[in-house]
């Protein structure tokens, strides 16, 4: 890969969305430096990073790389590199063993059979289908790297969709009561009688009133926000800003109010989902 190529065409994106390096660099929550060392081919910056560069710019990923080489510039798209299946597992299996968490690890294992060929929705730049095991194991990486080791919560992230997705039974899940408590708080579903919208309200409701939901729902979102840009369309992504903004932001005010625990890590949850959202709004609305 050229990275000053790369570099000459991050200049041009920016350039072309009217913007300056300060401008970006504020926006992604970068330096102003590490921009200009990426323009000039000093540094390349990470998918994450090209990818918030992409959104904010209104570019596709692939314009980055070299049209030369299209099996190249596909392989370095936003879920192939960022989204890895076999790492994310390899990790957290690493870590449940060398922390002794059981049911963190009989979780892992679990939940990858019931997801098997399950598939995330497709982003408009991805030339792949994204395993849904990816999504929980991301989940769980990001928690472990706030410094969450608790091992019923881990497994609860690992879990949180099996019973929503999958044909599994909360009974049936290979954790203690506790972990499927919270796996049940996070299952969605619409009673007999009962309207969508009433039965959306109730189960936020009843989120609110566990810490570990509280902060597995904030981890769910922070995700799911941060692709929605490349998988949903724009009246779906103003419906689920809208639901973001009334009934899970608010998780994070009851984790600041009610947890020690988890009082940073809300508000590091809370900021993220709130700058994607943020970002969203100024190139949708």
């Amino acid at each position: 890969m050229d990275i000053v190529k790369v570099g000459q065409k991050i200049a041009e994106a920016r350039k072309k969305s009217g913007l300056t390096q300060e401008e970006l660099a504020d926006r992604i929550g970068v330096t102003t430096q590490a921009v200009s060392k990426w323009e000039n081919g000093h540094n390349l910056p990470d998918i994450a990073n090209l990818a918030e560069i992409s959104v904010l710019t209104g570019t596709p990923i692939s314009f980055f790389f070299d049209e030369k080489n299209d099996e190249e510039a596909m392989a370095m798209s936003i879920r192939d590199q960022y989204f890895q299946e076999k790492s994310m597992f390899t990790r957290m299996r690493a870590y449940a063993e060398a922390e002794r968490l059981p049911e963190t690890y009989r979780a892992l294992n679990y939940m990858r059979n019931l997801h098997k060929e399950q598939f995330r929705k497709k982003g408009r730049y991805a030339t792949k289908l994204v395993p849904y095991i990816n999504h929980p194991l991301l989940m769980a990486c990001q928690a472990h790297a706030y410094g969450i080791k608790d091992d019923k919560v881990l497994s609860a992230i690992l879990l949180h969709d099996v019973v929503e997705d999958t044909k599994a039974e909360l009974e049936d899940l290979p954790v203690s009561d506790e972990v499927k408590k919270i796996v049940g708080l996070l299952t969605f579903s619409v009673p007999e009688g009962m309207d969508w919208d009433s039965a959306k309200k109730a189960y936020y409701e009843r989120i609110r009133g566990n810490q570990e939901a509280c902060l597995i729902k904030l981890l769910d979102r922070c995700n799911n926000v941060s692709t929605m840009a490349g998988s949903f369309e724009r009246g779906r992504m103003m419906e689920y800003i809208i639901e973001t903004e009334t009934y899970v932001l608010p998780l994070a005010s009851v984790l600041k109010n009610e947890s020690l625990e988890y009082n940073e890590v809300a508000f590091l949850l809370k900021y993220h989902i709130i700058s994607v959202i943020e970002t969203i709004k100024n190139l949708i609305y």
